[in-house]
């Protein structure tokens, strides 16, 4: 599993340089973006590039393995590893899915107005998802209860009945890239704003909202 394969951005245009990664860095990018969709709060960008190079990958496993002689020891641990990057990108894309259904009308509400060249949260396969069930929680609600309901209760605002992704709550992280001058808001109003450097390997708890952007650069790894 040495060859190298290309991973560009979805919305790259021309101009866009592609990265070309070993197995071993995408399988690690993978993690990364498992790690930090697993406690962060928010939906995350999605990294459908990542997913999609990681799928071919194990078709191309695959394949080798058929080749392969039965009996080798080498089929076993490519077998365990294949089995091991199913389990993390089934739970990648479980993960996505939990936070879709939880947060639906403020996933759909950050795309909607998200600005051009921005990275989407939502690949088109989970923005379809994501309508879908809108209008179907609609529905069950028009159809079980609004419907019996009087005229002026007859019509529900998801987007204040659904609570929002608490950016507030705190997250542990490793810090893969020196930061400085990070504002940190205060805990309570008698305190004041104040600013730490985060020291490359160092780890720390803090809340969401202040690395939020680090985490999107990749300058910090959520644990």
């Amino acid at each position: 599993m040495t060859e190298e394969l290309d991973l560009s951005g979805q919305d790259s245009d021309a101009g866009s340089e592609e990265v070309v990664l070993t197995p071993a860095e995408l399988i690690d990018r993978l993690e990364q973006a498992w790690m930090n969709e697993k406690f962060a709060p928010e939906l995350l960008e999605n990294k459908s590039e990542i997913v999609d190079c990681v799928m071919e990958q194990l078709q191309h496993m695959e394949e080798n393995l058929r080749r392969a002689k039965k009996g080798d020891l080498k089929v076993s641990i490519h077998q365990m590893e294949m089995e091991r990057i199913r389990f993390v990108l089934s739970s990648y894309l479980r993960c996505r899915l939990m936070k879709i259904e939880k947060f639906f009308p403020h996933v759909l509400e950050k795309e909607k107005t998200r600005r051009e060249g921005e990275p989407s949260s939502l690949s088109p396969e989970e923005f379809a998802f994501a309508r879908e069930y809108m209008v179907n929680t609609e529905t069950y609600l028009k159809n079980v209860a609004l419907k019996h309901m009087p005229p002026n209760l007859q019509k529900v605002d998801l987007l204040r009945a659904v609570p929002k992704p608490d950016l507030d709550s705190y997250v542990f992280l490793r810090v893969k890239e020196r930061q400085e001058n990070i504002l940190v808001e205060p805990e309570t109003d008698e305190q004041r704003d104040y600013v730490i450097d985060l020291e490359e390997g160092s780890q720390h708890l803090i809340r969401y909202k202040t690395i939020a952007p680090l985490v999107a650069s990749g300058a910090v790894q959520l644990i």
